[in-house]
């Protein structure tokens, strides 16, 4: 699949409105593109070529979710960043279809279009049983559809981005931030890096110096006990281990009737057990996603030693004990994957 990543925290204006309009000019440019690359590109194998002439699938995914959310003023888990959630992707998937369906128009639908869901007025939130917002005229689209067809098979995938959202610095395709001050490992070093949304936030309410530095070091990347800090402040700033999973998940379903693929969705756990995960599947499930996890993200069972934080910001915690059940399943890779990346 030919694949790209549209940074979302682009599309939102200096008011803190989003600005759907551009999402979907942006969204038909790459999807007319990553067209285009099915012809020029080069298949290491005559079965890939022939494979992706014949259904053309592309695939385009996002990244930077989180930072657009924080500069709305959403936390992760509101209804607020819920409603934007569906409207984004809604309008990604509405875009893509209008720039295929032209695409068919000026060169023909794709070789195995005939029979597809799509040939019959069935699109994905049809097959979800979902109606779709008012944003966009979906009848008229389906009316193109119907009458022209579409020139690819897959639109529509959200897959990781662990190189590209670096080379913008944001964060990973939908993830929430995993810490508000992580390191990051390269060629040359290591090198500590801060939420500059954080950093820039706290900078505005003149809260932001070195004391607080090592406030936020020693609680690894935490806000939440920090008590100098606003309580809005603390929620727009939940790391992934500080908001519940199932909310992970009702974004994951409530974006999956306009994702034609599928989603690159990690869950994180501190001490994962075959309850939890079997609890987290079933509701997964449930909710109809058709990627129940990517990755399990676990946090190791100690925290590494703090030699640059004075010994005074270091609060003792009681040792983290291992539930049963554990052993298996577990990612701790602290870096994404690349090869399937975009």
């Amino acid at each position: 699949c030919n694949l790209a990543s549209i940074a979302l925290n682009k599309f939102v204006n200096e008011d803190k409105s989003y600005n759907f309009q551009k999402l979907f000019d942006v969204s038909y440019t790459v999807a007319r593109n990553l067209n285009k690359v099915i012809d020029i590109n080069y298949y290491p194998v005559e079965e890939a070529r022939k494979s992706n002439l014949r259904h053309r699938p592309i695939g385009i995914g996002v990244q930077g979710l989180a930072d657009a959310f924080i500069q709305m003023g959403y936390a992760f888990d509101s209804e607020e960043a819920r409603s934007l959630n569906k409207e984004i992707f809604e309008t990604i998937y509405f875009s893509a279809l209008t720039a295929s369906n032209k695409l068919s128009q000026e060169d023909g639908a794709y070789e195995t279009y005939g029979g597809s869901p799509a040939s019959e007025g069935i699109l994905q939130f049809d097959l979800w049983g979902v109606n779709p917002g008012d944003m966009w005229d979906w009848t008229a689209l389906k009316t193109d559809i119907k009458k022209y067809g579409l020139r690819n098979s897959l639109l529509i995938a959200l897959m990781p981005t662990a190189s590209t959202s670096q080379i913008l610095g944001n964060n990973e395709c939908i993830e929430p931030y995993t810490s508000n001050m992580y390191t990051r490992r390269v060629l040359s070093g290591e090198f500590v890096l801060v939420n500059r949304h954080l950093v820039n936030k706290l900078v505005e309410l003149d809260l932001w110096n070195d004391d607080m530095r090592n406030k936020i070091i020693a609680a690894n990347g935490s806000i939440q006990d920090i008590p100098e800090i606003p309580f809005d402040i603390k929620g727009l700033f939940k790391t992934v281990w500080e908001i519940k999973q199932k909310n992970i998940i009702d974004l994951a379903a409530d974006r999956g009737p306009f994702v034609c693929q599928t989603q690159s969705m990690n869950v994180f756990m501190e001490n994962p057990n075959f309850a939890k995960l079997t609890s987290m599947h079933f509701y997964a499930w449930k909710r109809g996603l058709k990627t129940g996890i990517y990755y399990l993200r676990s946090k190791a069972a100690a925290d590494p030693i703090k030699f640059t934080v004075d010994q005074q910001y270091l609060i003792k915690k009681e040792p983290v004990s291992i539930e049963e059940g554990t052993d298996g399943g577990e990612c701790n890779m602290e870096e994404g994957c690349l090869s399937c990346g975009a």
